[in-house]
């Protein structure tokens, strides 16, 4: 089974997954099957389970995007982190291609962002245009260039907080469109319709077992990009 093959962790309360950049984490308007239930399916087979599984998404990843979910496996499990997310104390870190290199090569961003719910798009709002608005929200990250090739560039982002479309519209602003991000900027598509950011690294300590848990996601195959910098040390 491709999903099986796909699973990064797995114990009593949690499981990870390595997305591909065509899923959908849960259920939305296009109706296709989420990546929730193909795991609810999984773990009723492998587990004999009788009636419905319990699976809760504790967090998100956009379709176009590849790389570790986490899923609860029981409602305690997804309550402590739903709460350890809210405290931030689950460390997300992508990496992404971009055309352009990073100026300086290394650095925090810090923007105001408004979301389009129409559009499906966020914005950068300048700080003296906010006048006390509730629907901008700040948004930080911290990024660093691994390495370079001749037409493309490997970047590193630490999210310190975790906005709509953060990582995407953040890196477009100062120069560096993700490749393939055509709504952030990007002259075409790429060929498999993903964009090239990849969900690499999650870090947290256990909610039950208290032990550090760091799981790391594979790049995708479905572009070849991803496999020249397969050998660059993150």
């Amino acid at each position: 089974m491709d999903l099986e093959r796909r699973i990064l962790y797995e114990d009593n309360h949690l499981i990870a997954v390595n997305k591909l950049p065509s899923e959908i984490v849960q259920g939305d308007k296009t109706e296709d099957v989420p990546l929730s239930e193909d795991i609810k399916l999984y773990l009723k087979n492998k587990y004999n389970k009788p009636g419905n599984v319990y699976l809760a998404v504790i967090h998100r990843v956009d379709r176009p995007v590849s790389g570790v979910v986490f899923f609860a496996k029981t409602s305690k499990a997804a309550a402590r982190m739903s709460e350890m997310i809210r405290n931030g104390e689950l460390h997300k870190t992508y990496h992404a291609v971009t055309y352009s290199k990073p100026e300086p090569a290394e650095g925090k961003l810090v923007n105001y962002l408004f979301r389009d719910e129409k559009r499906n798009k966020s914005y950068i709002v300048p700080e003296d245009k906010i006048d006390g608005r509730k629907d901008i929200q700040r948004a930080e990250l911290n990024y660093r260039c691994l390495a370079s090739s001749e037409r493309y560039h490997l970047v590193e982002v630490e999210l310190i907080t975790g906005r709509h479309h953060q990582i995407r519209v953040q890196l477009s602003s100062m120069g560096c469109v993700i490749k393939g991000d055509l709504k952030y900027g990007a002259p075409r598509s790429n060929p498999d319709g993903s964009i090239s950011l990849h969900a690499r690294r999650v870090e947290f300590v256990h909610p039950v077992t208290k032990q550090p848990v760091c799981v790391v996601a594979p790049y995708p195959s479905s572009d070849k990009i991803w496999s020249f910098f397969n050998n660059v040390n993150d």
